[in-house]
């Protein structure tokens, strides 16, 4: 059953990210929908055990919705990061702190730590260093805003936490 959410899920991200449907052209292209299908069985083979344990949080509109609140909301904090970067950069004097934080996330699966690890890191100006099973992420940098765990960890870890929680677990 996984296996059968695992395909449908990979061949509606195909479609939307390739849209084989045309309006000029007068239909769906043919093409795009078996490459589709063949790449949607390729992911479902190699990676269908591993993308998810319970497949029917996958069916869940509550996640979905979240899940597209979510995208913004990053978008909004790699584009707010990659100014305050470039202002760092570009500023005469380059007044940058870099450190290596320690923050909290109360995430526990690996989907979760994933998904947080990656956003911190895919932000400009942070990077994940390594991840603790105990929720313990190590995060680099480029200026250090505040040095204790429970300061740093609600200025990096709980803007996303607070989506992914709701998405992931």
């Amino acid at each position: 059953m996984h296996r059968i959410v695992v395909f449908l899920s990979s061949f509606v991200v195909w479609c939307l990210l390739v849209w084989p449907y045309s309006p000029v052209s007068n239909g769906w292209d043919g093409q795009s929908l078996w490459a589709g299908v063949a790449a949607s069985l390729v992911v479902t083979l190699i990676f269908g055990d591993m993308l998810t344990r319970s497949p029917k949080m996958l069916l869940n509109p509550a996640r979905w919705f979240w899940f597209v609140c979510y995208v913004p909301y990053f978008a909004y904090a790699v584009v707010k990061a990659n100014l305050e970067v470039a202002y760092l950069v570009l500023h005469p004097a380059m007044p940058i702190r870099p450190g290596i934080v320690k923050v909290r996330t109360s995430l526990r699966s690996d989907a979760g730590l994933t998904a947080l690890a990656n956003s911190i890191t895919l932000t400009p100006g942070t990077m994940t260093v390594d991840v603790a099973a105990d929720g313990q992420l190590y995060i680099h940098w480029i200026y250090v805003k505040a040095e204790s765990e429970r300061d740093a960890t609600a200025q990096i870890v709980a803007p996303f936490e607070k989506f992914l929680k709701r998405i992931i677990e």
